[in-house]
């Protein structure tokens, strides 16, 4: 498309819309009489369906055909400007890619007869998803909302829960096809500096035809890509973003997907859930201590069951040892196949289940593992003991808040069983090692990814696996935010009345009242 200026000529001008857009029936060209039929002739160009049909006739098209104090077409904008358009965002366009640019993402473009430009109205609309609970991330206390598909209706959510100028709005198009709006979000005075540029740059140097979906920004701007672990949080609660703006992070929104980025993203971030901070904390660090605990659950369970029973049987309890053995004398496999075997069976089976339609999925789910562990038991080809280990493996899976860590845990696991399988404990402990060791290579925009725990930062420390109350959590993450990092005030710690107290208070006027 080249970036020309407009023809002066109304009806060259809608030739040459019609060229470009291949006179898509989509692209709608209303053609108006200005002045009362005295005054030029303009026509109104936008895109149905992404273009609020009801702004246009209402705002727009009623508006200039009302107006008969239309007549000098050398001031024809400036008044359009001024006191015809009832519409808030409206500005010059002077070349033809401004101009499908904003008529694609569902402005409406008017053209005037011997003007060689054009005005754009913000009309911005259609048909879209009204704003519903999470699906990805359900809790039992905590707002219902969730975002939509809709970038304006995204950062709304959020400036309704952060009600501070000092949030900032940067938008840019991403794709050279697709030209998809993208925005970053993060509070001045909170948000380092230098993470704000590293986000804004690695944008800005993003050259792809199409962005779809946050998934595509994730993967082109993240620090390591040869990682099963995520290095950006994503979530679709507005919630959860607030809150991690308010700790200094930037957010990055895409239009057309309700999964939102946060950046930087630590590991310990992904097993905290947003209800932590709406309960008790003493009940917050049981859960986030249950969580880490399912975690390794879910990697090491099958490994650890393959070395006991392959190398380390003087581990197991004698009457254990013993049941483990007559389960295990009818199946022809050693303890590595048998638990690929589940394991795989397993995997099919949740794909399986995500795929198939809602209402028969989850019966698929469940029946399938019923169906396949008894008969599998029955045939000989598992043992008991092994479809245990493996469904509280698969159960333990699922308790992960995070997703995206859920599945690197499943690729995870198959690693630890051949290490077990060949070492033993042994090779379970060099995994940890070794896992440990990748995690403490990851960066998130330059941000260890084990901080504040690796490195150690113990005035951050409040709120990774144990969460102190919030009163006590006065500082943000010091290697997030900024110099700014007072959060609680002085004085927050709740304490009884001072004195006797309330209720001797009262007693002592009961007594009172009663002589």
């Amino acid at each position: 498309m080249s970036s020309k200026a407009i023809h002066s000529s109304l009806q060259d001008q809608i030739n040459y819309i019609k060229e470009k857009t291949g006179n898509s029936i989509d692209v709608v060209i209303r053609k108006l009489q200005l002045g009362d039929g005295k005054g030029p002739n303009a026509a109104v160009v936008f895109v149905e369906g992404i273009a609020d049909s009801k702004a246009i006739n209402d705002f727009l098209i009623e508006s200039i055909m009302n107006n008969s104090s239309i007549h000098n077409s050398r001031s024809i904008f400036e008044f359009l400007f001024e006191e015809v358009v009832a519409l808030g965002d409206v500005k010059e366009i002077t070349d033809w890619d401004n101009l499908f640019l904003s008529l694609m993402s569902g402005e409406s473009i008017i053209l005037v007869d011997g003007a060689q430009k054009a005005l754009s109205a913000s009309t911005r609309g259609g048909e879209q998803r009204s704003i519903q609970e999470p699906g990805s991330q359900v809790t039992v206390r905590g707002p219902r909302d969730g975002f939509t598909e809709s970038i304006r209706t995204n950062t709304a959510l959020i400036r309704r829960r952060i009600q501070n100028p000092n949030l900032w709005l940067e938008n840019m198009k991403i794709g050279s096809v697709t030209k998809t709006d993208v925005s970053i979000m993060y509070i001045k005075g909170i948000a380092k500096d230098e993470i704000v540029g590293e986000v804004r740059n690695r944008l800005k140097r993003i050259e792809i035809d199409s962005i779809l979906e946050s998934g595509y920004i994730e993967q082109l701007i993240e620090d390591q890509a040869f990682t099963t672990f995520p290095t950006l949080y994503h979530t679709e609660r507005p919630d959860m973003v607030a809150g991690n703006l308010l700790e200094g992070r930037v957010a990055i929104i895409v239009n057309g997907t309700p999964f939102v980025l946060i950046a930087p993203a630590v590991f310990i971030q992904f097993f905290q859930s947003v209800e932590d901070y709406y309960g008790r904390a003493d009940i917050a660090t049981a859960l986030r201590f249950l969580r880490i605990l399912i975690f390794f659950i879910s990697i090491i369970a099958p490994a650890a069951y393959i070395a006991v029973t392959t190398f380390h049987q003087e581990m197991i309890p004698t009457q254990l040892l013993v049941a483990i053995a007559a389960q295990r004398e009818a199946v022809p496999f050693p303890a590595l196949v048998e638990a690929l075997i589940m394991e795989v069976a397993f995997e099919i089976l949740r794909e399986a289940g995500i795929r198939m339609p809602r209402a028969v999925g989850s019966a698929i789910s469940i029946v399938g593992a019923l169906v396949i562990g008894q008969a599998a038991v029955q045939a000989g080809i598992v043992s008991p003991a092994m479809v245990i280990v493996v469904a509280i493996t698969a159960i333990a899976n699922f308790a992960t808040p995070a997703f995206a860590v859920a599945i690197s845990a499943r690729l995870i696991r198959f690693g630890f069983m051949f290490a077990a399988a060949s070492f033993g404990f042994y090779g379970i402990i060099l995994g940890v090692i070794i896992l440990a060791i990748h995690l403490c290579s990851l960066r998130s925009f330059g941000v260890p990814y084990l901080t504040p725990m690796a490195p150690l930062i113990l005035a951050n420390m409040g709120d990774t696996i144990i969460r102190l109350p919030l009163w006590a959590q006065k500082k943000r993450p010091a290697l997030i935010s900024s110099d700014n990092e007072n959060r609680v005030g002085d004085h927050q710690k709740p304490k009884p009345p001072e004195g006797r107290g309330m209720v001797n208070s009262v007693l002592e006027k009961g007594d009172q009242d009663e002589n």
